[in-house]
């Protein structure tokens, strides 16, 4: 039978998951970091996941596929229910979205006078708000970090934003093209080298996506690299 279904552009979908979580029935997974339909018999078509899509990456589409079934709807997510420590998140929604709790060792009392110091070397490090021709990105080491690994990472001043200039955003909240403002840094400076600090949930690919056009678009040869910090604080992958 032909019935409006979701159709996904995978070229636009960034993997933020936020369909996901907008979908009652559970039809949309996160799949190798894309969003996907799980069965057609799921989906009812009405798009409430649409609105979600910071992208564009969905639309509705009429074609052939199975009729929607509120029983087999009923028994996925049956299978799937929130729990006291992840109550707004069932397992195929986006991972930087599921509640998390961390046992933490008592932290050791510190003299203030060992207190740690910031090594922020400017202002402003918001990658919207930051000027592309501020001079102090000439021969800088550039570090550009997901918003949340600084509290993630508990050295992070010490191991990653001492002696670079620091840049800050989140691809999933914030409404701009990084790649634009990243490639106008890149070509109006020399940059010794380029460190892109994220965070293991899929939407922080964003940062690194965002990094590899700039390198493309301004034609710069500069060594760079991705560090991925885990949601309970650890290096994953450098």
């Amino acid at each position: 039978m032909k019935r409006n279904m979701i159709l996904i552009d995978e070229d636009k979908c960034n993997g933020c998951g936020l369909c996901i979580s907008a979908c009652h029935e559970g039809a949309l997974q996160l799949i190798d970091g894309k969003a996907r339909l799980v069965s057609d018999i799921y989906c009812d078509g009405l798009g409430a996941c649409l609105p979600a899509c910071p992208t564009g990456a969905m639309q509705i589409e009429e074609r052939d596929a199975a009729p929607f079934d509120e029983e087999a709807v009923a028994e996925r997510m049956k299978q799937h229910p929130a729990t006291p420590s992840q109550p707004a998140a069932p397992p195929q929604g986006c991972p930087g979205m599921q509640a998390r709790v961390f046992d933490k060792p008592a932290a050791i009392q510190q003299s203030p006078t060992l207190a740690a110091q910031s090594e922020l070397r400017q202002w402003p490090c918001q990658l919207r708000l930051v000027p592309a021709h501020a001079p102090y990105f000439d021969n800088a080491h550039l570090l550009i970090a997901a918003d949340c690994s600084a509290f993630a990472y508990a050295n992070i001043h010490q191991e990653f934003i001492k002696n670079k200039i620091t840049l800050i955003g989140c691809p999933k909240l914030d409404d701009a093209d990084y790649a634009e403002k990243l490639t106008q840094i890149l070509s109006s400076h020399t940059i010794k080298s380029l460190t892109v600090l994220r965070m293991e949930v899929p939407c922080c690919g964003g940062l690194v996506q965002a990094a590899k056009q700039a390198l493309l678009n301004s034609a710069q040869m500069i060594p760079w690299r991705v560090v991925t910090i885990s949601t309970d604080g650890k290096i994953l992958e450098d």
